[in-house]
């Protein structure tokens, strides 16, 4: 499932850095000065879920294998990249691929690398960021209301509901408010407008405060800012510390547990934004448990059995005649899919049964 979480910020903030950390690939060439990152490195990044282990210590499979999410490092963005500056056009394009926005900011003070604004303001960088956002995004519903307007003259229904949402909204983002708190958000003109249009604010933003060492457990000024600001605007903000992330790419589990335990800090910055990432894309896991592979697959919340099971393989869905069902406590209460069964808590499920978050299944088809 092709899921994207874009990484952006302006250049020298710790972009890079954060994805490299991310992938556990470091492919994305870091460097001090603006626009080292020019074309979009995209990587598969697994989810950390604790189950998959606990599940694999029963069935003791050959191998495991993680849900997945994508993630996209894109160039850095200067002030006038809606008017072209810097990298703009294409910084902008790659954003509009994305699903939900992961806004590096940095909160840290460091004199060896240099900021591209003169100094460290977490606000003004994030405002420089959302600005340009937000004209690009007044830009393109300009472009299409002048197209509505020709279409309605020509008595085309379509446009006729377009054009009034349009207009409605080009005033809001003009009064400096991005497309996500429109109100009119149920009118069908505004679906069609962004299916279309992918307008940029109106993408969920994550931050992610990269700050040094000696904050990560004790915020700093910086931090705090930040943290006030994303309150204000109803987001939220994840610590972390790129460079001790990078650094702990090729720990084991003890060996990293021991770095955060030192640190003063439980959970790694990045492991929270993968899971961040995957819950504010509304997606969750379910798991099939065999010898072969204990694995999560990746799902949209609501979804459907048969559905479910053509993300296995489409011919699941197909014949899809029940799922055998067990929920993630029950499978570890009982010690596996046989003693479950045993204590009667395996159920036959039909086409309507909504899969849950954690469910171990199996799916009985016929093709």
């Amino acid at each position: 499932m092709g899921l994207g979480i874009g990484l952006v910020g302006l250049p020298n903030v710790g972009k890079s850095t954060t994805f490299n950390a991310l992938t556990k690939a470091q492919n994305a060439e870091s460097a001090n000065y603006p626009f080292c990152t020019i074309e979009p490195n995209k990587a598969v990044v697994p989810v950390p879920d604790p189950r998959l282990e606990a599940l694999a210590k029963i069935v003791n499979p050959e191998r495991i294998q993680h849900s997945t999410i994508d993630f996209v490092d894109i160039a850095g963005l200067v002030k006038g990249a809606s008017k072209g500056e810097g990298l703009g056009n294409k910084f902008l394009s790659n954003i509009r691929e994305t699903e939900l926005i992961l806004q590096i900011v940095r909160c840290f003070e460091d004199e060896n690398i240099t900021h591209v604004e003169g100094g460290i303001d977490p606000v003004r960088d994030i405002e420089i960021i959302e600005t340009e956002l937000l004209l690009a995004d007044m830009e393109s519903l300009e472009k299409r209301i002048a197209t509505l307007q020709k279409k309605v003259k020509g008595n085309d229904r379509e446009a006729k509901l377009q054009l009034p949402i349009a207009e409605a909204l080009l005033a809001h983002l003009e009064a400096g408010n991005p497309a996500s708190t429109f109100e009119d958000r149920d009118n069908e003109g505004f679906k069609i407008l962004m299916r279309e249009l992918r307008l940029l604010s109106n993408k969920e933003i994550i931050y992610g405060a990269n700050v040094d060492e000696a904050s990560l457990a004790e915020e700093n000024d910086y931090v705090k800012a930040l943290k006030a600001y994303a309150a204000k605007h109803g987001r939220e903000v994840i610590t972390l510390c790129a460079k001790i992330e990078e650094e702990m790419v090729d720990f084991d589990e003890a060996e990293k547990r021991e770095m955060l335990e030192s640190l003063g800090v439980e959970e790694s910055g990045l492991d929270q934004i993968i899971r961040k990432g995957f819950e504010k894309l509304g997606l969750m896991s379910y798991f099939t448990a065999g010898v072969k592979e204990v694995r999560a697959w990746t799902i949209k919340r609501g979804t459907k059995a048969p559905q479910a099971a053509a993300v296995i393989h489409n011919d699941f869905e197909k014949g899809f005649i029940r799922a055998e069902v067990i929920s993630y406590e029950d499978f570890i209460a009982y010690g596996g899919e046989q003693g479950a069964k045993d204590a009667g808590k395996m159920r036959l499920e039909g086409k309507e049964y909504v899969v849950q978050d954690g469910d171990v299944m199996h799916f009985r088809f016929n093709v």
